[in-house]
């Protein structure tokens, strides 16, 4: 199922983040899949695992895109608070889930299932089940929220898993040019005047050190295919005439 605009924000939960202790290797494989399938990534938010944070930015994220996709903080220690936290952003209650149980189940034999490990088969009431094969503990959706893990791999089978349940608009196109050795203070009016003409694209510059030195990109996204080829045959134009002034005569 599609739609024209379909939005999203990402919650990243973890006082491990914010230490700097662990470095996320999430949200930019999360940014990546959505405008594969559609969805337009709009925030990121970074909370430590405090209750009142999470509920706070959950209701606010929720309230504002079509999806909030959250990681971390479903394990099985104590500062593991984000399905509680979610269930008191919507006001349901949580318990442990027979069904989250029974896959666990897969994994654990029943004598192994203790108090710890059951922590990760709580889920709010009325929550879909978001499957995980590599450790079965599922991460969970309710409303417009998913609920994932925070270890790399084991997000990806959840994004995996949930992402065909997911309505998605058009899917983006990009399109990099190479400014080929062209400094930016050369290009940037030029570049500006054409994203101001250009309607329904975004136009964007990233300088980069290579192996070969100093290079810049220019960056072209929409989702009409014949507005982004016009924006990027200006683009295109522009470099030529400036690559073309700064030869040896």
């Amino acid at each position: 199922m599609t739609q024209d605009l379909v939005t999203a924000a990402i919650l990243v939960i973890g006082d491990e983040i914010l230490s700097g202790r662990t470095k996320d290797k999430n949200i930019g494989y999360i940014a990546e899949y959505l405008t594969g399938i559609g969805i337009d990534l709009r925030e990121v938010r970074v909370v430590p695992d405090v209750e009142a944070e999470i509920v706070a930015a959950v209701n606010a994220l929720r309230s504002r895109y079509a999806y909030v996709f959250t990681t971390g903080g479903i394990g099985p220690t104590h500062d593991d608070i984000t399905a509680d936290s979610v269930a008191k952003a919507f006001g349901i209650p949580i318990d442990v889930d027979p069904r989250a149980v029974a896959l666990m189940r897969e994994r654990y034999k029943a004598e192994d299932l203790n108090e710890a490990r059951l922590r990760m088969a709580r889920i709010p009431e009325g929550a879909d089940l978001v499957e995980n094969p590599i450790s079965k503990a599922p991460g969970f959706r309710i409303g417009n929220v998913v609920v994932m893990a925070g270890v790399p791999a084991i997000m990806q089978a959840m994004l995996d898993n949930v992402a065909r349940t997911l309505v998605t608009g058009a899917p983006m196109i990009v399109e990099t040019l190479d400014a080929r050795g062209t400094p930016e203070g050369l290009y940037a009016a030029g570049l500006g005047d054409i994203a101001r003409h250009h309607e329904g694209v975004s136009i964007g510059s990233y300088p980069a050190f290579t192996t070969g030195g100093f290079a810049n990109q220019i960056v072209v996204r929409g989702k009409d295919r014949a507005a982004v080829d016009a924006a990027v045959a200006a683009v295109r134009e522009l470099i030529d005439r400036l690559v073309a002034e700064r030869a040896p005569a």
